[in-house]
């Protein structure tokens, strides 16, 4: 009988400064940060897990490579080339999210593993991978959002107009068209409205959960998202989503100056039921505007769409479909 593996490996640890410090810095890092963050690949695995165990269906995770079954079902998350490390099996694998940042980062992944599919979470990336690692059948798959912890909590009194979630990476000096938090700022105080600004990684799940449950809406500033776990949770906390969409991919690693535009967005899950986009600071006004005056006369309904579109058991439902389960 086959049987689902499922592995999540991190990147092995290797020496930076001197021989054996690989073995004593994640215990300094954890020191001086305080408890390590679980980031979108964690979550995929994680959220995947939670998915399989609301559709009772059963799965092994990190058995031996040696263990398995000419059979068996095989899927691969984590982090760098090392997560496939002894792995000399003939059985097919289905790749999953967070190997790699961008295909130039393990172009000959297709030839030393058998890889079935390489699964990425949005369009845009899909296509980046798509045009990278042909004939190799790039999957369209999102991890699932825990709608149960990330809810409403109607008796949170809401004393935040707007968070402003700033997650620009690149650029933030030098190009003018950014819409800079201390932008937005200024905006949501211009209409006499109260904003609070979190930057990315500056922050706790539990202080992120706490702001959305006082929060009435969100400003998300960020240029491009192969998926966006951190808007599509406010969205599940029923927090309609103001969203810079800067429409091109952004990455400077991986672009040179005669790299024709790239399509790209920050928010790849999204509809009406969600809130408004805008492109640049010539009509950030007009449409934040335009946003707010649906927020507070019909409203908007995010939450309905994450539950019809990325509940846990939706998206794993769609991850079985990979391996005709």
């Amino acid at each position: 009988m086959s049987r689902l593996c499922i592995y999540f490996k991190e990147e092995s640890p290797v020496d930076r400064w001197f021989p054996g410090d690989r073995l004593f810095r994640p215990l300094l890092r954890r020191i001086i940060k305080g408890k390590s963050r679980r980031d979108g690949v964690d979550k995929t695995f994680i959220n995947l897990c939670l998915g399989l165990d609301q559709l009772n269906v059963p799965y092994h995770i990190n058995l031996p490579y040696a263990e398995l079954h000419p059979h068996d079902h095989v899927a691969v998350f984590g982090r760098g080339k090392t997560c496939l490390e002894g792995f000399k099996r003939s059985i097919p694998i289905v790749a999953g999210v967070g190997l790699m940042d961008h295909p130039s980062n393990w172009p000959d992944l297709c030839q030393k593993y058998p890889i079935k599919t390489l699964l990425q979470p949005s369009r845009w990336a899909a296509d980046i991978y798509r045009k990278a690692f042909t004939p190799t059948p790039i999957g369209l798959w999102a991890t699932g959002i825990q709608t149960d912890l990330w809810r409403p909590q109607p008796e949170v009194e809401k004393d935040i107009d707007v968070l402003i979630y700033d997650k620009i990476r690149w650029g933030r000096d030098e190009h003018a068209e950014h819409p800079r938090a201390s932008f937005m700022e200024e905006l949501v105080r211009s209409r006499d409205l109260i904003s609070h600004t979190i930057r990315y990684g500056d922050y706790t799940p539990e202080d992120y959960l706490s702001l959305l449950s006082r929060s009435r809406s969100m400003a998300f500033l960020c240029e491009h998202e192969s998926q966006g776990l951190a808007y599509q949770e406010a969205l599940s906390c029923d927090v309609p989503v103001f969203a810079w969409n800067h429409g091109s991919y952004l990455n400077p690693a991986y672009l040179q100056p005669s790299t024709p535009p790239i399509p790209a967005t920050s928010v790849p899950y999204f509809d009406f039921r969600c809130g408004l986009t805008f492109q640049g600071l010539e009509d950030i006004e007009d449409t934040f505007d335009e946003f707010w005056g649906t927020l507070i006369t019909s409203g908007y309904t995010p939450r309905e769409y994450i539950l019809e579109n990325l509940s846990l058991e939706r998206c794993a439902g769609e991850f079985l479909n990979f391996f005709n389960i």
